[in-house]
């Protein structure tokens, strides 16, 4: 089939890869002109995924109209705020009846909507799937093991995805819980930062163990009032992506959290990053969903008292720990 991908950050970049990979023609969008001419002459993304070899299959281009042309399959990795936008700028180009991938991973922030919607809005008529799971885009470049989930509620969409990203290495299960598979992919780069947080303040392991099970009990409880399955988030899209995002060297998030659990602000933190760090955009819009919804979601308001209220790491970790005692399952 004919794919296009379009962000070329890391995350589309390896994706991209992959569908070039599996034999299909395959043009990826980068907003950056000087990233789509390093894709089309040294088939490398040497700004967002350096020192991986990029298949010579894979075309590049700044244009939209000539990455879109015909493709029977569209994957949406542009960073979430931006992608209403790009989506928009992308729809006179997105023929009828193709399959959208929205591998955005947040819930964007004027609408408190989540990003399969975003793209039903800019793309009607269209079947979307979303998909998330634990997976960093180094590592799926490089073809270590990964297993991630396409959600739709158009099932023969999601296993054209399946079949369209499966390979040796990448294994693809389909589902059909899109809510809750979004909400696992967004909230977990907030409990992301938090642990990063925790492990910058050397609270210990116990400390980390202890956010990511509360963490996902709070991802639980917004996703089911929000009409998600429980289960959903026992699965790749949650737990599993919430391990490893708050465990390994290579998340962004966790990266930003220990740097200001060492002791800097929000703004010295990002300063100078060229890749987007989603949980703390994601942590302002999942606190106004949570209030949204009254839902009670402590680590993530203590996330935002630090990061946007100025409020010391180590005093809204105190906090946490002081608050009213309860019953686990309450």
């Amino acid at each position: 089939m004919t794919a296009a991908v379009i962000g070329a950050g890391a995350w589309g970049t390896a994706l991209a890869a992959l569908l070039a990979e599996n034999g299909h023609a395959t043009t990826i969008w980068a907003h950056e002109p000087d990233v789509a001419d390093g894709i089309a002459r040294s088939h490398e993304n040497a700004r967002f995924l350096p020192g991986v070899t990029l298949p010579v299959t894979l075309k590049a281009s700044f244009n939209l109209d000539e990455a879109l042309a015909e493709a029977d399959v569209v994957v949406a990795a542009a960073p979430s705020h931006v992608l209403r936008a790009v989506l928009a700028a992308a729809a006179p180009h997105v023929k009828e009846g193709a399959t959208i991938v929205v591998a955005s991973k947040g819930i964007e922030r004027a609408t408190l909507a989540l990003m399969s919607d975003v793209a039903a809005a800019c793309l009607p008529g269209r079947p979307i799937v979303a998909f998330s799971g634990p997976s960093f885009a180094a590592e799926v470049a490089a073809g270590q093991p990964t297993a991630i989930v396409a959600a739709s509620v158009d099932a023969d969409a999601a296993t054209r995805v399946q079949q369209a990203f499966r390979s040796p290495s990448f294994r693809v299960y389909t589902h059909d819980d899109v809510t809750g598979v979004e909400l696992g992919g967004s909230l977990k780069n907030v409990m992301a930062v938090a642990t990063g947080i925790a492990d910058g303040l050397q609270l210990g392991f116990n400390a980390r163990a202890a956010l990511i099970t509360r963490g996902l009990a709070e991802m639980q409880r917004l996703a089911t009032r929000m009409g998600a399955r429980p289960a959903t988030l026992s699965g790749l899209a949650g737990i599993g992506d919430l391990v490893l995002t708050c465990t390994g060297s290579l998340s962004r998030n966790r990266t930003i959290g220990l740097e200001i659990g060492r002791g800097k602000t929000l703004s010295e933190a990002l300063a100078g990053r060229e890749t987007v760090a989603e949980g703390v955009t994601t942590t302002e819009s999942a606190h106004m969903l949570a209030q949204r919804e009254g839902v009670d979601m402590p680590i993530v308001a203590a996330v935002h008292r630090i990061l946007f209220e100025r409020q010391p790491a180590r005093w809204a970790l105190v906090e946490l720990m002081g608050r009213e005692l309860r019953g686990e399952e309450d």
